[in-house]
C-alpha cells in the first residue's frame, strides 16, 4: 500500500461536473483529488481488504438475528420502543437490502480493524462505483498507469444485480433531502442503476412525503409510495411526527428497517463481546461500561455519529483530539485506538462496500485529522502488481 503522486487529467472537473459530480468540491475545499491514488496489489486486496470486509458482514448479520430477538439488546441499541416490532418484522419478513460501506483501518501491514459500518444511509457511492473507474480508465488510456492496473470495484455491475432483485412491479421512489448536493447526487446515480435494471423511478424530497387517510406514504402527485429508497437515517425516521406510521404504511424500506441495528455503534461492543480477540475487531465497550476505563489509547463515539461529529482521541489518558457537532447527547461507545495509514501529511481510512451480501469495492478518504469528516477528501485508488 503506497500514496503515489500522479499527473492530473486535463480538464477533470468539467468532465466531472458534466456527469453530474459538481460536489467534487464543497465549501470551497476539494472533495475529490485527481492527482494523487492509492496504490495496492492484487494479493493486499484479495486478503487484507476484501476477505474482512465478507467476513465482518457476516458477522454483523448473525448480530443482528441475535439483536432482534431480544428486547433487551433492542433496548441497549437506544432503538425506540414502540419501533421494536418494525424493526423486528422487518428482518423476520426477511426485507431485501441494498449496501453498506465499511469503514476500516488498515496501516498496509497488520490485519483490517473494523472502525464502524455504515449500513443504512452511506454516501460515497458514486464516486467509488462511477468517478473513480472513469479516473482508472482514463489513467491508463493516458499512460500513467500500465495496461493491467485494476481497482477493487464490481460496484456498478452488482448495484443493478441488487435493484434486478427486486420485482419491477412497481414505481420505486427514492427520497433523499434534495437541498444537499451530495445526498443528492448519491441518491440520482442509484436511481440511474435501478432504472439499467428495468425499474420505473421517481425522485422525492423526504420533506415532501405525506401520508393518507389510510395510514400510507404518498408522494406529490397522491401516488401511494410502495417501494422507497431513502438516504435519509432510520434512527431519525422513528423519531419524526410520522413515524407512527411506520409499522402500518405498507411501504417497503430500502434500506429496511432492520438496518437500524447494523447502522449503530453500539455493534461494535457487542461484536467484541462475542468475538473477542477476532484480528478485524477492537477491543469496545458501552461508554457506561467500567471496562471503557481499561483502555488507555481509545476513540469516543456516539451511536448515531456522522460526518466524524463528537469523537474524541484519548491518547494514554489524555484528550488529544475532539470534534463537536450534533450528537453531543445520548450513548456512546469507547473503542481501543488503532493506528491509521499515514503518508505525506494525510491519514486513510478504506471505504469498503458490500453489496446485497457480497464485499465488492473500496474507496479510500484521508484528512489531515485522524477524524475522518464531511470534507475528508476523497483519493482514487489502483491495483498494481
Amino acid at each position: 500500500m503506497e500514496r503515489l503522486a500522479i499527473a492530473p487529467r486535463d480538464g477533470w472537473r468539467e468532465k466531472a461536473e458534466s456527469l453530474g459530480f459538481g460536489f467534487h468540491e464543497m465549501y470551497g475545499e476539494p472533495y475529490w483529488l485527481d492527482d494523487v491514488h492509492y496504490r495496492f496489489t492484487m494479493e493486499e486486496i484479495e486478503t487484507h481488504v476484501e476477505a474482512p470486509t465478507q467476513a465482518l458482514h457476516e458477522l454483523c448479520m448473525d448480530l443482528v438475528a441475535e439483536v432482534v430477538a431480544s428486547e433487551e439488546l433492542l433496548a441497549r441499541l437506544a432503538i425506540p420502543p414502540e419501533q421494536f416490532d418494525t424493526v423486528r418484522d422487518s428482518w423476520n419478513a426477511r426485507a431485501r437490502h441494498l449496501y453498506g460501506r465499511f469503514d476500516l483501518a488498515y496501516d498496509g501491514r497488520g490485519p483490517a480493524k473494523l472502525l464502524e459500518y455504515n449500513a443504512d444511509t452511506p454516501t460515497g457511492m458514486f464516486e467509488a462505483a462511477f468517478f473513480q473507474h472513469n479516473w482508472l480508465t482514463d489513467q491508463i488510456a493516458l499512460g500513467h498507469l500500465p495496461e493491467a492496473a485494476d481497482q477493487f470495484n464490481l460496484l456498478q455491475e452488482s448495484l443493478v444485480e441488487a435493484f434486478a432483485a427486486f420485482p419491477a412491479d412497481r414505481i420505486f421512489h427514492f427520497a433523499a433531502v434534495t437541498d444537499n448536493e451530495e445526498d443528492r447526487g448519491t441518491t440520482t446515480y442509484l436511481m440511474d442503476c435501478a432504472i439499467q435494471a428495468g425499474h420505473r423511478t421517481a425522485l422525492i424530497d423526504m420533506a415532501a412525503i405525506g401520508v393518507d387517510a389510510l395510514g400510507r406514504f404518498t408522494d406529490l402527485e397522491d401516488r401511494v409510495i410502495d417501494r422507497c429508497f431513502k438516504l435519509y437515517p432510520w434512527e431519525d425516521m422513528m423519531r419524526e411526527p410520522f413515524a407512527h406510521y411506520l409499522p402500518r404504511s405498507g411501504t417497503e424500506w430500502v434500506e429496511p428497517a432492520w438496518k437500524a441495528v447494523l447502522s449503530n455503534k453500539g455493534i461494535l461492543p457487542l461484536l467484541w463481546e462475542r468475538h473477542p480477540g477476532h484480528p478485524n475487531l477492537l477491543p469496545a465497550f458501552f461508554g457506561d461500561d467500567p471496562q471503557a476505563g481499561t483502555l488507555t489509547s481509545s476513540v469516543r463515539k456516539p451511536f448515531h455519529s456522522r460526518e466524524g461529529e463528537n469523537i474524541a482521541i484519548t491518547e494514554t489518558g489524555r484528550e488529544t483530539e475532539e470534534t463537536d457537532g450534533d450528537y453531543g447527547e445520548g450513548p456512546t461507545v469507547v473503542q481501543a485506538l488503532t493506528p491509521l495509514f499515514e503518508a505525506d501529511g494525510q491519514f486513510a481510512v478504506l471505504g469498503t462496500w458490500v453489496i446485497g451480501d457480497r464485499a465488492c469495492g473500496l474507496g479510500m478518504r484521508e484528512d489531515r485529522s485522524r477524524i475522518t469528516r464531511n470534507l475528508s477528501r476523497f483519493v482514487p485508488h489502483a491495483i498494481v502488481d
